[in-house]
């Protein structure tokens, strides 16, 4: 009998790998049976993960730190035992704004949409307008949930700005909004994470071959994703689960997963000196007492070295 992996992540061009493995029965294949569905919030996710609902989540890095520290947004009905088990993707995140908004300069007195204001891809923002010259007190941000209902919400003109991902950054700039910023500038990050696979420790100890082989299964739908051969239907699978995007944007959505600066990351491989830019931006922006120093506290990789291993 297959082993169950409840998964929950946000939604977005990342998942295509689920899509893929499950399409194509790679997942089943290594003797897991997954089930994907996606988050309205950061929040949601981790009450929903750390209550054992969900078994594995795709997250922001800076999501598991912010819960292991005491330091996430939501209410939790346990202590977590979250770790980072192995990377996911490398996704641009990008400060989308109202067309009228032309500069940094123009945010100022303006309402900023967020998922959380303390955890997920905040700090990243903070940092843009940090970098750029703004002060906290010339903004207000206000926490939204995912990207979804913030480009809705930017759109009806209720928040100037947001944090958007593909395939939501490229709808925003074919209808005219700009982009002021994204996590790619070295300038402004040196080198800023994606999404990494995080689940309880006490849950993946249990669950060990449920791990490995979805992270095997995984890294089977790397392997077919990046054959140009497969490039026509990758794009058909992709537009099958998201419907909402245009038809035109769907190849340039798949040459954008084939990078890894935007995209997958080959191999799943740990991004340690993402951790660390994590640990840096939460000391910086985050409320904590004492700046965060031991990345090895989250981390293990004894699920994805098995996985490798076993191919």
């Amino acid at each position: 009998m297959a082993d169950k992996v409840r998964i929950i992540s946000f939604p977005g061009t990342g998942n295509t790998p689920i899509f893929v493995g499950l399409e194509k029965g790679l997942f089943a294949a290594r003797g897991v049976d997954v089930a994907l569905e996606t988050t309205p919030s950061s929040m949601y996710q981790a009450q929903k993960l750390v209550a054992g609902e969900f078994d594995m989540a795709c997250t922001a890095m800076d999501n598991v730190i912010a819960y292991q520290e005491n330091a996430g947004e939501a209410e939790l009905d346990r202590e977590p035992d979250l770790f980072i088990i192995a990377s996911a993707t490398q996704i641009e995140v990008s400060f989308v704004v109202a067309p009228e908004i032309e500069s940094y300069e123009d945010v100022k007195g303006k309402r900023l949409a967020l998922d959380a204001l303390s955890t997920g891809f905040a700090f990243a923002l903070y940092r843009m307008l940090d970098h750029a010259g703004l002060k906290a007190d010339d903004y207000e941000m206000v926490s939204v949930g995912s990207t979804p209902s913030r480009w809705e919400a930017v759109q009806k003109g209720a928040y100037a700005g947001t944090l958007l991902i593909e395939p939501f950054t490229g709808m925003a700039r074919g209808q005219g909004y700009r982009v002021l910023g994204s996590t790619l500038e070295e300038d402004v990050f040196g080198h800023y994470p994606g999404q990494v696979f995080t689940a309880s420790r006490n849950w993946a100890a249990a669950n060990r071959g449920a791990v490995v082989g979805f992270l095997r299964g995984w890294l089977d739908a790397l392997d077919w994703i990046s054959d140009p051969a497969n490039t026509e239907e990758a794009g058909a699978i992709l537009a099958a689960n998201m419907p909402q995007m245009k038809p035109q944007a769907i190849g340039p959505a798949v040459q954008k997963l084939r990078d890894p600066r935007t995209g997958l990351i080959p191999m799943a491989a740990f991004d340690g000196p993402g951790l660390e830019t994590v640990l840096r931006l939460r000391s910086q922006y985050g409320p904590h007492e004492a700046p965060l120093t031991d990345p090895d506290k989250y981390v293990d990789l004894s699920y994805y070295r098995d996985a490798v291993a076993g191919r």
